[in-house]
């Protein structure tokens, strides 16, 4: 197993990500359609068409802890994180996340009825800094696997799991 995020990514590098992150566009796919998730926002959608999930999460396989990779390498660990999802028998959904400025896009899947513990060891396999994850009575939140750095501002749309 590869080691975690905080020893990769400096404090500086990943307080610069999670500002990257909060600003990023979501969206998951639903009847050929592209609907909005937004951090911090509920997503009635979401419990409408899924209405026996317990949670939601959007996670993705490419660029581990935000490090730019080939396209191909990048589609093979999408591939591995496609199989792992059927693998769990849960109803998941395409997504994609994107900079408001079109600089980088990450494909990406939306997973229902997932635990976060579940969840979490799967975002720790494809060695992923941040996903998405959220209850029907909760907002979307921003969920780090890292400790908060110093004199990175607390919010309440950011979990830190370190």
């Amino acid at each position: 197993m590869q080691t975690s995020p905080p020893t990769l990514l400096g404090e500086a590098r990943i307080a610069e990500l999670m500002h990257a992150y909060l600003a990023a566009e979501y969206r998951w796919e639903l009847d050929g359609q592209w609907l909005d998730l937004r951090i911090g926002a509920p997503t009635p959608e979401v419990w409408a068409r899924f209405p026996e999930a317990t949670s939601a999460g959007l996670l993705s396989a490419w660029d581990p802890h935000s490090i730019p990779r080939p396209e191909a390498t990048n589609r093979e660990a999408d591939r591995r994180l496609h199989r792992d999802l059927i693998d769990t028998g849960l109803p998941f959904r395409a997504a994609f996340s994107s900079a408001t400025n079109r600089t980088w896009r990450e494909p990406s899947w939306l997973v229902l009825g997932i635990s976060a513990s579940a969840f979490d060891a799967l975002s720790r396999r494809h060695q992923q800094l941040a996903t998405l994850y959220w209850t029907p009575s909760t907002p979307i939140r921003l969920r780090v696997d890292a400790s908060r750095p110093p004199g990175f501002a607390e919010d309440p749309r950011i979990v830190w799991l370190r």
